[in-house]
């Protein structure tokens, strides 16, 4: 599936979930459940998935993606009442350590679901999303 068609069938995955899980849950129960929604159309989902950080050749650290969708997109969910910069930074950080270009930082936890596109390399944010 191409990229952007692959972001606007996640992007309405997160909708379903929300529609039918308000703001209160843990984010692992918005994980599952965006899962479920994923895999239910057909998407190549991964979660948790153990990766590596590097310093000059060493590893450094390690985090776990939330969910990485057909190889081509990191998915960081929260479920807080809003975003900060540093909820951006982390999903940013974690597309350089990968190599992945594209990623959605969805957030649950607000009074709206939020969602926001991130990119590997900076690029002038897209108004439409």
């Amino acid at each position: 599936m191409e990229i952007e068609a692959l972001m606007k069938t996640i992007i309405q995955c997160a909708y379903n979930v929300r529609m039918q899980l308000s703001a209160g849950f843990l984010e692992s129960v918005y994980q599952k459940a965006l899962v479920v929604e994923l895999r239910e159309k057909g998407v190549c989902v991964e979660i948790e998935i153990p990766i590596n950080v590097y310093y000059k050749n060493t590893i450094v650290g390690e985090f776990r993606a939330d969910i990485i969708v057909e190889r081509a997109i990191i998915i960081e969910l929260k479920a807080v009442q809003n975003l900060i910069p540093i909820h951006e930074a982390q999903l940013v950080n974690y597309l350089t350590a990968t190599n992945i270009d594209h990623g959605l930082l969805i957030n649950f936890g607000g009074e709206r679901i939020e969602i926001k596109r991130k990119f590997r390399q900076y690029r002038e944010p897209n108004k439409n999303l």
